[in-house]
């Protein structure tokens, strides 16, 4: 989508939870961050959000009322329909989200040891660091 849409970007802005899966503590988050970056040839600036502020998402607090009147009333029988009933949420500004199914397996318990993290080319910020942080291809002009 977002190659289509900016195919001379040379950076990506992710703005990221402070906790869970992709948590600024998670090791596993900044080596798939690093391999995205590679394969992609972007310069990925992650902001997480920190801890115990995820309710400033504004995005998801002016979609979440929508979705809940789009699904109202209706059964939640399945990931199907909950999937696409989330998809077909529309606002009348003319916002719209785009959903689908991940039906890929991941691996648990994948363990990331100091030497993977230390070849991760990353670039901490100045006013938080741990929470703010840039990572640029390994084979870049930066």
């Amino acid at each position: 989508m977002g190659q289509q849409t900016y195919p001379e970007a040379k950076q990506l802005l992710i703005t990221a939870d402070g906790g869970g899966s992709n948590g600024y503590r998670i090791r596993l988050w900044k080596i798939e961050l690093q391999r995205f970056a590679d394969d992609q040839g972007l310069e990925i600036s992650v902001c997480h959000l920190p801890p115990g502020t995820s309710k400033w998402n504004k995005i998801e607090h002016r979609m979440f009322s929508h979705i809940s009147m789009n699904w109202r009333g209706k059964p939640l029988t399945s990931h199907e329909v909950i999937v696409n009933l989330i998809a077909n949420t529309t606002t009348r500004q003319g916002l719209k989200i785009q959903a689908e199914i991940d039906s890929n397996s991941y691996p648990k318990g994948i363990k990331v040891t100091d030497t993977e993290l230390e070849n991760v080319n990353l670039f901490k910020a100045d006013f938080h660091g741990e929470w703010n942080y840039s990572i640029r291809p390994k084979c870049s002009s930066y």
